[in-house]
């Protein structure tokens, strides 16, 4: 589990592709510390098994589905990506919930500045969108962030200067992808409305005609 308060900014050094998979190896520090091979580190919000280990930088697996759903696989040599490490049971919780799984990408239709806060638009599929409520949390690209706005097309956030300094959100450029994580909390309320709907519908199909033609 992971909370979506980024640590550091890590520089992606090497991508392989073999097939629909790959390996990734990522220059950091900070999130070094500590850090065994098996452990987990959220990069651009996506949990992955940290498989080496050196002195200035780790390399983690990525598989099919990581690629479809994420923007891993578009990352080049050079890139910077958002670095986590999965939280630690005494350590403090500053964002919220995040598992490391990404529901969908999105894209960034706008930047604007306003005063010392800057928005950022980004539309994504209606999915996503379902599961967005004001003023909930969203993580994007392992940030976690307050929706501040929201329509049927997009919503926005409104980052302040130190989440901007700390991160690669505001480095990106109208029209970049980013990853989404839905809150969870939002997930498993949905999964059980959408059972109870299902049950009540199967319900309301048994009727006295229903029970006579059965033997009842």
């Amino acid at each position: 589990m992971f909370t979506g308060i980024i640590e550091e900014v890590g520089t992606v050094r090497k991508v392989v592709s073999s097939g629909n998979s790959g390996k990734i190896a990522i220059e950091a520090k900070k999130v070094l510390e500590k850090t065994k091979i098996g452990d987990s580190i959220a990069v651009n919000g996506v949990c992955l098994t940290v498989t080496g280990l050196s002195s200035n930088g780790f390399t983690a697996d990525v598989m099919p589905e990581t690629l479809r759903r994420s923007n891993l696989g578009k990352l080049q040599n050079g890139d910077k990506v958002n670095l986590e490490r999965a939280m630690a049971a005494d350590g403090r919780f500053g964002g919220h919930i995040v598992s490391g799984h990404i529901d969908a990408t999105g894209s960034i239709t706008a930047l604007k500045q306003e005063s010392n806060a800057t928005w950022v638009r980004i539309s994504t599929h209606k999915d996503v969108l379902n599961l967005i409520v004001e003023k909930g949390s969203i993580t994007i690209d392992g940030i976690s962030l307050t929706v501040a706005k929201i329509t049927d097309k997009d919503f926005s956030v409104s980052i302040i200067p130190h989440t901007g300094s700390e991160t690669t959100l505001l480095k990106k450029n109208i029209g970049d992808e980013v990853n989404l994580e839905n809150d969870i909390v939002g997930k498993y309320i949905r999964k059980l409305l959408s059972s109870e709907e299902k049950r009540t519908d199967q319900e309301s199909r048994i009727t006295m005609e229903f029970l006579r033609e059965n033997g009842f």
